[in-house]
C-alpha cells in the first residue's frame, strides 16, 4: 500500500441486511474512536467523504426469502458508486459499515476497476461466519449473510449484476480466514464452489502465521488484495460491539500478526470494515481495538528486525504444503446470523 496514495474514508450508516439494530452507528464509532488521526499518524493523507445516504431499516419480515432487499439494493448501489469512484480517482477506498452486506457494493466496485485495469484480485475475507448464503439456504433472510454469494452469482439480479455482468467474483478469487460458524446448507455450498477456507481449526492447528501465508500463495505485483473485516472475526472477549459474536475467535496478537502480514505485501488497495455494533460495545471499546488493527494493516509494526517482503518468501505455497482445512468439524453452525 503506497503511502502516496490518499486513503478515503466512506461511511454507509445501515443495518438494514443485519439480524440486529445498531451496526448503523459504526461509522461514527470508528471517527470517534480516531481512525483518521491515526492513519495520518502514518503519514497517510485521508479525505473524509462523510456518510452515504440511504433509507432507514424498515424492520420488516422477509419477503421471497431476502429480508430487506429494496433498502439493501440502494445502499449497496450507493457504496458502489463511491467507491469506484476513490478507486478511478487513485484514492484507497475505506469502507465504515455498517453491516456486511454494503460488501456487495464495495467488491462489486473493486471487480470492476480490476477488469478496467486489467489487474487480477483477491479478496481477504476476514469473519466468523462464511456468507455464503442464498435465499433458499438461510434460515433468516438478513441478507448480511450472503454477500459473497451474490458477488459470486448466486442472488437477485439486482445484486449480482451490480457494476457488470455476474458474478463480479469467482470462488477462486476468495480465502476466508477465521470461520467457525456456518449453516448446514451454506456449508455444502462452499464445498461445491472449492472456496479456500482457513477455519479456527486450521489457525488452532497450524497457526495465523501459515494461515496468511497460503491465502497470499500466487500474489504477483499486478494483484489488488481487497480486505473484507467483518469485525465478529474477532474473539468477543476482545470485541465485544458486534451483533453476531462467536466464541473462539483470533486473539488480538493472531489478529496483530494477520494485519502485520497483509501490511508486509504492500499489495492491499481497498478495504470494509463492517459489522461494529456500538449498541453491544463496551465503552467504544471494539471500535478502539478496529483503529489499532488498521493501524497494523497500513504499516504500524512491532518488529525491530529488519523486515523481509512477504512476497518474495512466499508468492507461491510450497509444493505439498497442507492444504487448508476447509470448513472442518471445529467450523459447526453455531445461530442464526
Amino acid at each position: 500500500m503506497s503511502p502516496t496514495r490518499p486513503v478515503s474514508l466512506i461511511g454507509a450508516p445501515t443495518d438494514v441486511g443485519a439480524a440486529e439494530r445498531g451496526a448503523s452507528m459504526g461509522p461514527e464509532a470508528m471517527r470517534v474512536a480516531g481512525l483518521r488521526a491515526a492513519l495520518e499518524a502514518r503519514g497517510l493523507t485521508v479525505l473524509d467523504r462523510g456518510n452515504l445516504s440511504g433509507p432507514p431499516n424498515p424492520n420488516t419480515v422477509p419477503v421471497g426469502g431476502y429480508r430487506h432487499l429494496p433498502e439493501v439494493v440502494h445502499w449497496a448501489g450507493r457504496v458502489h458508486a463511491a467507491v469506484y469512484a476513490a478507486l478511478r480517482a487513485g484514492e484507497v477506498p475505506i469502507l465504515l459499515g455498517g453491516d456486511h452486506s454494503l460488501a456487495i457494493g464495495s467488491i462489486s466496485a473493486v471487480a470492476r476497476h480490476c477488469r478496467e485495469q486489467g489487474r487480477t484480485l483477491r479478496v481477504l475475507w476476514l469473519d466468523a461466519h462464511a456468507d455464503f448464503n442464498t435465499a433458499e439456504l438461510s434460515p433468516s433472510g438478513n441478507l448480511h449473510g450472503m454477500p459473497l454469494a451474490c458477488l459470486c452469482g448466486l442472488g437477485p439480479a439486482a445484486l449480482t449484476a451490480l457494476g457488470g455482468p455476474p458474478p463480479a467474483l469467482h470462488p477462486q478469487w476468495v480465502r476466508q480466514i477465521g470461520v467457525r460458524s456456518v449453516d448446514a446448507g451454506e456449508r455444502r455450498l462452499v464445498h461445491e464452489l472449492a472456496v479456500e477456507v482457513f477455519d479456527m481449526r486450521f489457525i488452532d492447528e497450524r497457526g495465523m502465521r501459515e494461515a496468511v501465508r497460503q491465502a497470499l500463495g500466487g500474489i504477483s505485483a499486478d494483484t489488488h488484495v481487497h480486505v473484507s473485516f467483518d469485525v465478529d472475526f474477532l474473539d468477543p472477549d476482545i470485541a465485544p460491539g458486534v451483533g453476531t459474536t462467536v466464541p473462539g475467535g483470533p486473539t488480538y496478537r493472531e489478529a496483530q500478526l494477520c494485519m502485520e502480514m497483509l501490511a508486509d505485501t504492500r499489495q492491499v488497495a481497498s478495504l470494509d470494515l463492517v459489522e461494529l455494533n456500538p449498541a453491544f460495545d463496551v465503552r467504544n471499546r471494539t471500535a478502539c481495538l478496529a483503529v489499532d488493527l488498521l493501524e497494523s494493516l497500513f504499516g504500524k509494526s512491532t518488529l525491530v528486525r529488519r523486515q523481509t517482503p512477504i512476497r518474495a518468501l512466499e508468492v507461491v505455497a510450497r509444493r505439498g504444503a497442507q492444504q487448508p482445512a476447509s470448513l472442518t468439524p471445529a467450523a459447526r453452525g453455531s445461530g442464526v446470523e
